[in-house]
C-alpha cells in the first residue's frame, strides 16, 4: 500500500521512529549513553552544588550568626569610678535568654608581645624563649572559644580565689615552647615570674589567636602584670537569638554605662546565604550544561551517519511517495526519543547518586524536583535540536538519486 503524501499521523511516526531506533539497540545504546551522561552530569553537579552550599551555609552560619563580641573601652585615666564592666558581669550575660555561653577578656598593649621562656637560666647562645602574647580570662573561655582542653585542666574558681599563680598556654603556644605535656607541671617565665602550666587550650573556632598565648586568671594576672579591666566579652548564642542578645548583653555587663560599650553582632545573613548558593549553582550548572552539550553533539553526529547509512532506505521510501515532511519528522522522531530514554535515565542515575554522595558525606540532600521532571523534557528538547540537521539532510536526498546510491 502507498503511503499518503503529506503528515503521518503521530502514532505511525512515533512507531517508524522507535522501530529505527531499535534496529541498531546498540548504537542506539551508545548514542542514548550520550544524553544520559549530559543529564546525569547535570543533575548531579546541581544537586551537589546545592547540598554542599546547604552545607557551607549552614556551618556559617553555626559559627559566625552565633557570635556576638562586646568591646568595653578603658576606663579615664583620672576617672575613680572603677572599670566599666566587672569580671562578674559574665555571670548577668549568662541569665540571658538565647546566650549558650560567654567568656571576660582582659587585653592590653603591654602584654600583647611578652617574652615567654621554658627556663629562668639562659643560656649562652641559646634560644631564650618565644614572644606570646598574654592574656587574662574568665575560667569560662574553653566553652567561648569553642575549644576544648587537650592536656590537662583550664583553671577554676579555686585557683582564682587563692591567686594561684598558673597558666593555661594555647596549643600553638606550647608546641612553640615545646610543651607537650602537663604531668610534670612545667613551668614558663615571663615578667619576673614563674607560671605553672596547668593545661593546653587547642581546637578554638573562635579567636584562633589565642592558640598562641598564655592564658592567666584574672586575680593572677592582676597582681602579676597589672592586667586588670576587662577589655572584651565574647558571648555564644542560639541560632536566630544573636540580635536579640546584642540589645540586651551591654545593658546586663554594664548597666550604667551601657551606651560606652561596642556590641559587635554578625549581620542578617539571608542575602549571603543567598549568593553564595546562587554562585556555587551557577558554576555548577555551567558544567552540566557543557556535559549536555557534549552529549547533544553525540546525538547528532550519529543520526547524521545512520542518516548516511540508510540513504537507500530514504530513496525507496520517497519513491514510495513518502513526502520530504515525513521523512524528516521520522528522523526528528528517532533523535527526540533518543534524548528522552537519555533524559529519563539521566535523571534517575543522577538523583540516585546525589542521595548516596549525601549519605556518604552524613548531609541533607537537597533535590529540587522540578529540575528531576523536567530533566526527560530537557533530554528530548536536546535529542529534537541534535536531529535537526540530519533530519533535514534526509528530507532534501531526492528519490533517484538515493536509490542510485551504494548500500
Amino acid at each position: 500500500m502507498t503511503p499518503r503524501r503529506g503528515r503521518s499521523p503521530p502514532r505511525d511516526l512515533w512507531t517508524e521512529a522507535l522501530a529505527g531506533v531499535l534496529a541498531r539497540p546498540v548504537r542506539s545504546a551508545l548514542t542514548t549513553l550520550g544524553t544520559v551522561l549530559g543529564i546525569g552530569t547535570l543533575i548531579i553537579t546541581i544537586g551537589v552544588a546545592s547540598t554542599a552550599a546547604h552545607q557551607i551555609v549552614g556551618r556559617f552560619d553555626a559559627l559566625t550568626a552565633t557570635s556576638v563580641s562586646v568591646v568595653v573601652p578603658p576606663p579615664p585615666p583620672s576617672s575613680d569610678a572603677g572599670p566599666l564592666v566587672d569580671w562578674t558581669g559574665v555571670d548577668a550575660v549568662n541569665r540571658l535568654a538565647g546566650v549558650e555561653s560567654s567568656a571576660a577578656l582582659a587585653e592590653s598593649d603591654r602584654t600583647a608581645s611578652v617574652a615567654v621562656r621554658t627556663n629562668d637560666v639562659v643560656a649562652p647562645g641559646a634560644v631564650s624563649g618565644q614572644t606570646l602574647a598574654v592574656v587574662a580570662a574568665s575560667p569560662s573561655l574553653p566553652a567561648a572559644v569553642r575549644g576544648e582542653v587537650t592536656e590537662g585542666r583550664f583553671y577554676d574558681t579555686g585557683d582564682i580565689d587563692r591567686r594561684d599563680r598558673v597558666a593555661v598556654l594555647g596549643d600553638q603556644a606550647a608546641r612553640l615552647l615545646g610543651i607537650t605535656g602537663v604531668e610534670d607541671a612545667p613551668a614558663v617565665f615571663f615578667g619576673g615570674h614563674s607560671f605553672t602550666v596547668i593545661g593546653v587550650l587547642g581546637g578554638l573556632q573562635r579567636e584562633q589567636r589565642l592558640s598562641t598565648s598564655v592564658i592567666l586568671p584574672p586575680t593572677t594576672a592582676k597582681d602579676r602584670l597589672g592586667l586588670e579591666p576587662v577589655s572584651r566579652v565574647l558571648i555564644n548564642t542560639a541560632l536566630g537569638a544573636a540580635q536579640q542578645v546584642a540589645r540586651q548583653s551591654p545593658t546586663a555587663l554594664s548597666p550604667n554605662n551601657a551606651k560606652a560599650l561596642t556590641v559587635l553582632a554578625p549581620p542578617d545573613l539571608s542575602k549571603a546565604r543567598k549568593g553564595v548558593q546562587g554562585d556555587v549553582n551557577g558554576l555548577f550548572l555551567v558544567l552540566g550544561l557543557v556535559s549536555l552539550i557534549v552529549g547533544a553533539i553525540g546525538i547528532a553526529n550519529v543520526t547524521l551517519v545512520t542518516v548516511m547509512e540508510r540513504v537507500g532506505e530514504i530513496g525507496l521510501r520517497r519513491a514510495l511517495g513518502a513526502s520530504r515532511q515525513q521523512i524528516a519528522g521520522q528522523f526528528l522522531m528517532e533523535s527526540t526519543t533518543i534524548g528522552l530514554l537519555g533524559g529519563v535515565i539521566g535523571a534517575a542515575i543522577g538523583t540516585v547518586l546525589v542521595v548516596a554522595v549525601s549519605a556518604i558525606k552524613d548531609w541533607t540532600p537537597v533535590l529540587d524536583g522540578r529540575l528531576a521532571l523536567g530533566a526527560p523534557v530537557a533530554g528530548a528538547l536536546v535529542g529534537l535540536l541534535a536531529g535537526v540537521y540530519p533530519s533535514l539532510r534526509a528530507s532534501r536526498l531526492e528519490p533517484v538519486e538515493a536509490l542510485r546510491a551504494p548500500s
